[in-house]
């Protein structure tokens, strides 16, 4: 842990140059992932030429790695840092939700770089906040983590226990994030629909949790406008009353925005995730 630390007080450039090679060895030579990544590409975009594609898995290994980099970075990183660097646009929807007392919920898919998101709103914008999250298995990684995503004042909440930790605290205002885009385990209930011309599953925890509470939700697009910037623009997809909304709306609409999201941007997309391992059935 003291050895990350210490890292971490290098500039970002320099840490750069180090995942710069890594990116030379990961992509050229060991080819980390390259199959799924590819793969998942040419059935996302089969519009696309062998070559755009390839371009395309190339630029996402870019920032990946530039992705270790940052989350190096953010053992040490100041909130004035931050706030040069991570841009969230319309955060007064999740301000003004919890000064009126309410419990919003917020979605996003699994774009770079979602850690130094939570840390911006909970370092310069919003404290009471809560994200879901699956524990990592490996145990100093998991403690690495947990001590970097929770140096601002962040609540993750391992998602065996939300449940549980929503009930208790069902009345306190927040802002609940969750990942939507997933892949549900074995024992969830799963939505099946269209996504990036694939059959795919989908959880609908925060759907359920929205109409069940009557709680706001927002999503979250992303734009990284070159290395090392982001920016992160919150929308409101849906709101009270539900009664006559349709079923599965929720996530309808979020499945659109993250399309659009990706079809903008994709090489800042999790290509390297196995999201299509389980086909409809299984």
């Amino acid at each position: 842990m003291f050895v990350f630390k210490a890292i971490s007080f290098l500039p970002l450039w320099a840490l750069y140059l180090m995942t710069d090679f890594l990116f030379l060895i990961g992509y050229y030579l060991i080819g980390y992932r390259k199959k799924i990544i590819l793969n998942n590409l040419r059935h996302a975009f089969p519009d696309k030429s062998e070559k755009e594609v390839r371009s395309i898995a190339r630029k996402f290994f870019r920032n990946l790695t530039d992705s270790f980099a940052e989350i190096i970075k953010s053992y040490s990183i100041t909130p004035e840092e931050l706030d040069k660097r991570v841009k969230i646009i319309n955060h007064h929807l999740v301000t003004e939700s919890i000064e009126k007392n309410q419990v919003i919920i917020g979605l996003q898919g699994h774009f770079f770089n979602w850690e130094w998101h939570l840390l911006q709103m909970t370092a310069n914008i919003e404290k009471r906040c809560d994200v879901v999250y699956a524990k990592v298995s490996n145990p100093f990684f998991e403690k690495l983590m947990m001590k970097i995503r929770t140096r601002f004042g962040v609540t993750m909440v391992e998602k065996e226990a939300f449940q549980r930790d929503f009930l208790r605290k069902r009345n306190q205002p927040r802002l609940i994030v969750l990942a939507a885009d997933q892949r549900p385990g074995n024992r969830d209930i799963r939505y099946w629909t269209p996504f990036m011309n694939r059959d795919t599953a989908f959880f609908e925890g925060a759907e359920k949790l929205a109409k069940r509470f009557s709680h706001p939700v927002i999503y979250s697009s992303v734009s990284k406008p070159k290395r090392g910037h982001y920016v992160f623009n919150y929308a409101l997809m849906d709101q009270p009353p539900y009664e006559r909304k349709p079923e599965h709306g929720i996530t309808d609409r979020f499945i659109a925005l993250l399309e659009d999201n990706i079809r903008k941007e994709p090489e800042i997309y999790l290509w390297s995730h196995n999201r299509w391992k389980w086909k409809r059935g299984e």
